[in-house]
């Protein structure tokens, strides 16, 4: 298994290395890295795959706009989305923002490599995937696969959002800050106010450090700064919203390119192959904003976990009594 995650990562090495204009030069900091900081942000219609009925990666402008306002209604009517009234005003916002534009296209899908992009999952995986999606599409409360409070997922509990790699929510607005320093890179993500501060060296920490955010570890490729995660929590193995597997044992490789003066390149790989027949890539545009990152809550009080505890026990005193 070692020697066969060694050669994906080669592969997955060339795979994603991104194809830039070589006329742009990033700016350097006063250390001598290609300058990343400030904040970036997403706030566009991207899925992950290519749907059925669009096969190609982009689309002129006109037939994009139509994509958008399309994608905005069937994501309103997800059952698992139809008690938050704020959703339908908010999708109404992406379709007016429209499709994710990248070097100057609109894009249909995040995954670029396999030409027809589909996620190319293992037949058992592929079954996890839809199975996964019927239910946000047709259950107002889909069951998560839970035998004890202990496996519920971060993200159920707000303990994590918008920052665990790779990070693949693009539809709300996500304003992602880096900060860089000679030793380390800061990736701050607004949406779930999570910070990753990721050291540039070679080797991961022990287990025993690990967090929900995973170890990751950088390095400079040129001017493209490449973070790599491993040990992400086996609770968040299967992500919804869009919908992705990335198991504990997997490699995320993350890739951040400046093209332009205000468009970020971002590419991201998953490497696992108990999951994934083969490697993949996926990527999108951040862009600059003058604006500033809040802060973020989301029901900090936790009260679902404890209702479902209460109800079950209640279940459990009334099929007793």
């Amino acid at each position: 298994m070692r020697r066969k995650l060694a050669a994906w990562l080669a592969v997955a090495t060339i795979v994603a290395a991104p194809s830039i204009a070589a006329e742009y030069k990033a700016p350097r900091t006063a250390f001598g890295q290609p300058d990343m900081e400030g904040v970036w942000n997403t706030h566009f219609i991207l899925p992950i795959e290519a749907r059925a009925d669009v096969p190609t990666l982009t689309l002129p402008e006109a037939d994009a706009q139509v994509l958008a306002r399309k994608i905005a209604r069937e994501t309103d009517e997800l059952a698992i989305l139809t008690l938050d009234p704020e959703i339908g005003d908010m999708h109404k916002t992406m379709a007016l923002q429209g499709l994710a534009i990248v070097r100057g296209q609109r894009r249909t899908r995040q995954v670029v490599l396999p030409a027809n992009g589909k996620l190319p999952y293992t037949l058992v995986a592929r079954g996890e995937v839809n199975y996964i999606e019927n239910l946000v599409a047709t259950q107002i409360d889909p069951p998560i696969l839970a035998d004890h409070p202990e496996q519920r997922p971060n993200w159920e509990r707000c303990l994590v959002l918008a920052g665990q790699p790779p990070i693949i929510a693009v539809t709300d607005a996500n304003p992602r800050r880096i900060i860089q320093t000679r030793d380390h890179v800061l990736i701050h993500t607004e949406y779930g106010d999570e910070a990753r501060i990721v050291p540039f060296t070679g080797k991961h920490r022990a287990d025993v450090h690990s967090s929900v955010l995973g170890d990751s570890i950088a390095r400079w490729e040129g001017d493209t700064l490449v973070i790599e995660t491993v040990r992400l929590p086996a609770k968040d193995r299967m992500r919804v919203l869009p919908t992705l597997i990335v198991p504990a044992e997997a490699t995320v490789i993350e890739k951040y390119t400046r093209l332009s003066k205000d468009e970020l390149l971002y590419q991201y790989t998953v490497i696992d192959p108990a999951v994934y027949t083969a490697p993949w890539l996926a990527e999108y545009s951040l862009y600059r904003t003058d604006q500033r990152t809040f802060e973020f809550a989301c029901h900090e009080g936790n009260y679902s976990l404890p209702g479902i505890l209460q109800g079950a026990r209640e279940k459990e005193r009334r099929a007793g009594s």
